[in-house]
């Protein structure tokens, strides 16, 4: 459960994509969001971040209500203090890596833009290449532009949309390297939504499966792979130790159950 520094998220609705979800996330945490293509990950950090706007539901962060429908609040995204990395790095072609971060920095007074730019693009280890434009760069250094960026407007919380999926593999692992060394100095809430399974299990703190928009099952990343709560979830999961059965008898006398797999007679 997220302490009142964190992120809490709470959204419902039927259509037009289903949502029965909710999660929490701590300052310093990293939640995972995985499901199937159109489970509702992406609705979800969009929902989070103002961009799109549930039937019903609650978002909250650092103490301060974003979102409220009951009570009829709903801030805009400028006034939420989100960074997003989008899968395809969404740079601005025409701008260099150090504008594009100082872009993002309308709060911060204008002198004070470059040098804090260039920190930036120091922390995420591209010192030298601030004067490049996004076609001069690789993926990998184009998705580091993009996260030195969503932090340039000092987030209370980091949405991560698949931000490694449109590199190559070893660029990837790099990539999540750094994402790990990166979280501990950042302590904010960070959301990621992957396909990848590895990745969720290797990054994340707690895992969110989802599925048609609804929370199946929350939990730290190493317990919900051991122990999935139920078979869509193990299925979700990639698990393939799932064998179907018929009880036989059971004898509570005895504190046993028979099942019948295969040709074998079972106790439990």
């Amino acid at each position: 459960m997220a302490d009142q520094a964190g992120l809490q998220v709470s959204l419902r609705q039927a259509a037009p994509i289903p949502l029965a979800a909710r999660l929490a996330c701590a300052g310093g945490e990293l939640v995972a969001l995985v499901g199937p293509s159109g489970s509702g990950k992406t609705t979800i950090l969009r929902c989070i971040a103002g961009l799109t706007h549930p039937g019903e539901g609650a978002v909250s962060c650092a103490g301060e209500v974003w979102l409220d429908t009951a009570k009829g609040i709903d801030l805009v995204p400028q006034r939420r203090s989100v960074g997003i990395v989008f899968q395809h790095y969404a740079l601005f072609p025409h701008l260099s890596a150090q504008r594009n971060v100082v872009a993002a920095m309308s709060h911060i007074p204008e002198g004070e833009r470059a040098g804090r730019a260039r920190d930036l693009l120091q922390l995420v280890h591209l010192s030298g290449l601030e004067g490049r434009y996004p076609r001069q760069l690789s993926g990998g250094q184009q998705q580091r532009v993009a996260l030195a960026r969503a932090l340039a407007r000092d987030p209370e919380v980091l949405l991560l949309d698949e931000p490694f999926a449109a590199v190559d593999r070893v660029t990837r692992r790099r990539l999540q390297r750094e994402l790990a060394q990166l979280r501990a100095r950042i302590r904010v809430p960070i959301i990621l939504v992957t396909h990848d399974l590895d990745e969720a299990r290797v990054l994340a703190d707690r895992m969110v499966i989802l599925s048609r928009g609804e929370t199946l099952q929350d939990g730290p990343s190493a317990q919900v792979m051991a122990r999935p709560a139920t078979a869509q979830v193990a299925r979700l999961l990639d698990q393939h130790n799932l064998f179907e059965g018929r009880v036989l008898a059971q004898r509570p006398d005895e504190g046993k159950t028979l099942l019948v797999w295969l040709d074998y007679t079972l106790e439990a």
